[in-house]
């Protein structure tokens, strides 16, 4: 092992080769110098390790290569572009929604330019952010008045430190939810100095749970829809409108955490009720709050729609600037929303409402579709019935029915098929069932299967 040790060359030798210098000259000098060093380090570990020594010789006499693949692995992105392939929509690991097109190109023109984020182009002079989606959102919610965020967990933090500090926040114990990250809601309560006054029980909760506990610190009263998780059997709870009934009597705020922002009714579409941003504005709920990702289908972001006055003070709040969203945001988000003008357009133009109301029919099609582009002999290609997912902590429990490729091979293990997919030069990230590679065609685009068929094609080649 100690002669084999003997035969790496040194730094100084490598950068003295002619194809070495070249690459200096395109890069700079330390990423050159740093890959040459891994490089070697590489070859070092390889002999630890036991390589064969023609393998070794071999390495060492394309160690040119080896460098500038190293060299370009640096300057590589780590957030790359990926397709999914797992049939989850709102993947949270793989970035929720994809934007709609319109939101794209509404990105793209800003992205090199300056604009009127801040600057009233009537008037001339300073304006606020907060006004390029003021319209359209109060247009197509309901409201008063709106606001955005950077994400929901921050629009309920702010709302309870603007209009709760110091004061008590009554919410159902059926209510007291986990969000992403191990974020939870009486955490948030504690974050904004209001104190959480808990009712009722897991799976009950009355009405006169919540008039029981109204005193002269109450605040106000916070319901969160459980997005992310369903409570089924011996159950009760009280609606948005019989809770904005105890406004008649008491100085109470009642404040609404929808988690993702539902706004079209999925029922129509044959998937489960999902109640709306629009119904709980006129169910007399004070403030609303909602993500602008997950089921909206527009970039993250927390969405405060609701009484203008409360809106008004929530702007003034320091903690407002802290949270507040960049022009990109805004721009997304705005294209997003005006998509919804006419649902038909909204469920056809936003991937994220079009992929869940996709039909299994529909779906087989792009499956036949797909499978037909496959030519490897090293593969075998089935079309299966599966069950898709909405995913994001939407909808839980909803089963999508769909369509998907499952791929065994006599010669790849199932991991390594996945292991290659996941590696290639767009990352197809996929799932395993039975020992076979499941691509759901429900997560992806007609433009995508040039790209799957190829890297099929490639394993093995």
């Amino acid at each position: 092992m100690g002669n084999l040790f003997k035969l790496i060359p040194k730094v100084d030798e490598v950068i003295e080769k002619e194809e070495i210098k070249s690459l200096i000259k395109l890069n700079s000098r330390k990423i050159v110098v740093d890959s040459i060093r891994e490089v070697l380090d590489d070859l070092r570990q390889e002999i630890k390790s036991g390589i064969d020594e023609d393998i070794l010789m071999n390495n060492i006499r394309n160690i040119n290569s080896l460098v500038e693949e190293s060299i370009l692995n640096k300057k590589k992105h780590h957030l790359v572009k990926l397709i999914n392939a797992t049939g989850i929509v709102i993947h949270t690991n793989l970035g929720r929604s994809p934007l709609a097109k319109e939101a794209v190109d509404s990105l793209t023109s800003l992205a090199s330019s300056y604009s009127n984020l801040e600057y009233d182009l009537d008037e001339g002079k300073r304006g606020s952010r907060y006004s390029h989606l003021d319209e359209i959102v109060r247009k197509i919610t309901g409201a008063e008045a709106s606001m955005v965020v950077n994400n929901n967990a921050a629009a309920v933090l702010l709302i309870l430190s603007a209009l709760c500090s110091g004061k008590e926040v009554i919410t159902s114990r059926g209510e007291l939810i986990e969000i992403g990250g191990a974020f939870r809601i009486p955490d948030v309560c504690k974050e904004s100095a209001s104190s959480l006054i808990e009712v009722g029980t897991t799976n009950k909760t009355h009405l006169k749970d919540y008039e029981e506990a109204i005193n002269e610190d109450t605040a106000a009263i916070l319901k969160v829809h459980t997005s992310n998780y369903k409570i089924v059997g011996f159950t009760e709870g009280v609606d948005n409108k019989t809770l904005s009934s105890l406004k008649k009597d008491h100085d109470i705020l009642i404040i609404e955490d929808l988690g993702s922002g539902v706004l079209v009714d999925f029922s129509k579409y044959g998937l489960s009720y999902e109640p709306t941003i629009q119904n709980s504005i006129q169910s007399g709920v004070d403030l609303v709050s909602f993500s602008g990702d997950k089921l909206l289908g527009g970039p993250q972001a927390g969405v405060i729609v609701g009484r203008k006055d409360l809106i008004d003070k929530i702007k003034t709040h320091p903690l407002t600037r802290a949270l507040r969203v960049d022009k990109f945001t805004i721009a997304a988000l705005e294209a997003t929303l005006r998509l919804y003008l006419d649902e038909n357009i909204a469920t056809q133009r936003i991937p994220t409402l079009n992929m869940i109301i996709q039909k299994r029919d529909f779906i087989r099609k792009k499956a036949e579709k797909l499978a037909s582009m496959i030519d490897n002999n090293n593969l075998n290609v089935d079309i299966i019935d599966t069950l898709s997912e909405v995913g994001g902590g939407s909808m839980p429990g909803e089963k999508l029915e769909s369509s998907a490729l499952a791929i065994n091979s006599d010669v790849y293990k199932d991991f390594e098929i996945e292991r290659f997919l996941r590696g290639y030069e767009i990352p197809i990230i996929t799932r395993i069932e039975n020992e076979k590679v499941i691509i759901d065609l429900r997560t992806v685009s007609y433009d995508e299967f040039e790209i799957i068929a190829k890297a099929l094609n490639l394993l093995g080649a």
